[in-house]
């Protein structure tokens, strides 16, 4: 009887008389007494999962793929440079908004992890694709993500100048400065270098993030508000690394907070091109925020008409 089609969660401990009644009610079947006949006589074991039934699907068709669990997934990604609003958004559809945010805090998945001491999930999650259904529950699913970090991420987070979790804080915050996979053991470097000295890092991706858990969801470039901000994660305003990372790092980011290029440079900014231009001293640092201003100021005046 099925005219388009349809797909049901069979959830944990759903029976098969609730299976059938189900599949009636949606459609699918026509006789559910028949099918529960069938269910008994096959000794049918539900699989938990989400199933997806075309149209004009016999009665047949729908019992075997309950049998045989042929579950339907959907392929979630979960990048590089990711940070908790965007992982909840990207996991909207499986986990309502206010469950995300209590598990995000939960300190048994920040121990499946491997950081029992992290204040929440940020930079916990590996970075992989991920095949979900909607019968999953929610702990279920970020548990899964946990342990693929604690698996995968946590033995690259061994070595280098700092501690594990450390080494997880300043590569996110390398992952969110720069996408040039050369620069990225030099911003390292800036930085570690700062750290050495007690300066502060100044990150700009450090005052969003702080902007960020005030609420202001604004995803736009610092403010001069921004960037005094009084927060534990505004390194403008706190010396050292922030509380927690501020982004899931890729591995390229953490191979540059593990072997991290001290040089003579302590400065950076951006080039308005796509890179960053290092200098050694606060002089040299303003000539090229100079430049920066005349590049982007050329850029939005246009060429001019003659």
């Amino acid at each position: 009887p099925l005219r388009r089609e349809a797909t049901v969660l069979v959830p944990r401990g759903m029976t098969v008389d609730q299976m059938a009644d189900l599949l009636a009610r949606e459609g699918i079947i026509r006789n559910e007494r028949l099918f529960k006949a069938w269910a008994r006589l096959r000794r049918l074991q539900l699989i938990r999962g989400e199933y997806t039934f075309d149209p004009r699907a016999s009665a047949s068709d729908v019992a075997n793929k309950l049998r045989r669990g042929d579950i339907h997934f959907t392929a979630v990604v979960l990048a590089p440079s990711m940070h908790a609003w965007s992982v909840e958004k990207r996991l909207r559809s499986f986990i309502p908004e206010d469950v995300f945010w209590k598990l995000w805090r939960s300190p048994r998945l920040a121990s499946a992890a491997g950081f029992p001491e992290a204040e929440s999930l940020e930079g916990l999650l590996a970075p992989a694709t991920y095949k979900l259904h909607h019968a999953m529950e929610p702990e279920e699913i970020l548990l899964m993500m946990a342990e693929a970090f604690h698996n995968h991420v946590v033995p690259e987070l061994e070595g280098g100048p700092f501690t594990p979790y450390q080494t997880l804080i300043l590569a996110s915050l390398v992952e969110k400065e720069t996408s040039v996979p050369a620069e990225r053991a030099k911003v390292a470097g800036v930085y570690a270098k700062r750290l050495r000295m007690g300066m502060r890092l100044q990150c700009d991706p450090t005052s969003l993030y702080a902007r960020w858990l005030t609420g202001d969801l604004r995803f736009t470039a610092p403010t001069p508000e921004d960037i005094h901000r009084p927060h534990p994660f505004n390194t403008y305003a706190r010396a050292g690394l922030p509380p927690t990372p501020i982004a899931i790092p890729g591995r390229e980011a953490i191979a540059a907070a593990k072997a991290p290029e001290v040089d003579g440079d302590l400065f950076f900014v951006a080039t308005g091109k796509g890179g960053h231009t290092f200098a050694p001293d606060l002089q040299a640092h303003n000539r090229n925020v100079r430049q920066l201003r005349k590049t982007l100021k050329a850029r939005q005046d246009g060429p001019k008409r003659s």
